[in-house]
């Protein structure tokens, strides 16, 4: 536990000192993200925070953890997708290209062995994936990078969310014995959370397409390293639950531009934080009502994978309750709902 607490607290306070002089460098370099009429902030803001949260956790992780074959994949494919975010954030690389570029970095796992080559059967024994291991391997991993991308639309929120989502990680990875992927993990949300101090509201700085999509794939490749050590049915179903807020979200967007014909790579204002904020509620305290809704899913993920079964059951009829509350009070399918209605 001293070194959790350790490699954590080296983690977050190397972020938190790194975060300033990488300030510094966007600004002198001219790299700043301008208000628009979608965006909330009302100031120009330098980006490329995600090269602090990056060099936080390589500097931490090279002290705290011995680099083996696997882990020298998930770092490089993490590199690649930090420089692609660093090429973004100063050239606005188009849909396609970036696209692309997330799928080589995704590969470079798959050329070190990490996929994800079977899940647990609820009734027993492994169902092993065959063909289908590569593509859903891909899937996962670029997936969750442009779902972390997706929900970096406030102040704090995309670190904040994975910060939640990295700790309660770890404490799976060390309750089922894999000390090593706890350690990545706390080192990770450490770096996250020192970042955090500066990129909450009103940011300093922003992450970037740099750090949303560098802590993205670190999250995919991390889960998929994770449930090839596990055998448990719902090893899949954890990070699924963990990563619940930002996943719907990118799945409702998906959906809602498919509905009114635009491309899915089209920015709009009809995210989640966006219906909070159109109900009265301040960037700060939008902010916090989906870190508490993170906190609720994270426990709930914990419940489906330790607690016994008249405990799962009470937290999930709970949140399944909390849920279509909040559901009708931010008005996430009210659009769906009309045209069913009109027809």
């Amino acid at each position: 536990m001293r070194d959790y607490l350790l490699a954590f607290a080296a983690a977050m306070v190397m972020a938190y000192f790194i975060t300033p002089l990488v300030e510094l460098f966007a600004l002198k370099v001219g790299v700043v993200d301008v208000p628009s009429e979608r965006k909330v902030h009302p100031e120009p803001t330098p980006m490329l925070g995600g090269i602090a949260i990056y060099l936080a956790f390589l500097l931490t992780l090279i002290w705290f953890v011995v680099i083996g074959r696997e882990l020298a994949g998930i770092l490089l494919g993490g590199t690649l997708m930090l420089i692609l975010g660093i090429i973004d954030d100063i050239w606005d690389l188009s849909p396609k290209v970036k696209f692309l570029g997330q799928l080589l970095a995704a590969s470079i796992l798959l050329f070190y062995g990490i996929q994800i080559e079977f899940v647990g059967n609820p009734l027993g024994g492994l169902i092993y994936l065959g063909g289908w291991s590569i593509p859903l391997t891909l899937f996962w991993v670029v997936g969750l990078t442009n779902t972390v991308n997706f929900i970096d639309g406030l102040d704090g929120l995309a670190a904040g969310v994975c910060g939640i989502a990295l700790l309660t990680l770890s404490f799976s990875a060390h309750q089922t014995g894999h000390i090593d992927i706890a350690f990545i993990c706390l080192i990770l949300a450490g770096s996250a959370l020192g970042f955090l101090k500066h990129n909450f509201n009103p940011a300093r700085i922003f992450m970037g397409d740099s750090g949303s999509m560098f802590l993205g794939f670190m999250l995919g490749a991390i889960t998929v390293q994770g449930v090839m050590k596990s055998i448990v049915a719902i090893a899949l179903l954890v990070p699924l639950v963990v990563m619940g807020v930002p996943i719907f979200d990118a799945a409702f967007a998906i959906f809602r531009r498919y509905k009114n014909k635009q491309p899915v790579t089209r920015a709009d204002d009809g995210h989640i934080h966006h219906r909070l904020l159109r109900r009265g509620f301040s960037h700060r305290q939008t902010v916090v009502i989906l870190y508490l809704w993170c906190f609720m899913l994270s426990a709930a993920a914990l419940a489906l994978r330790f607690a016994s079964s008249q405990v799962k059951i009470v937290v999930f009829v709970c949140l399944a309750i909390l849920s279509f509350f909040f559901e009708r009070y931010i008005g996430i399918f009210d659009e769906f709902r009309g045209k069913i209605g009109r027809k």
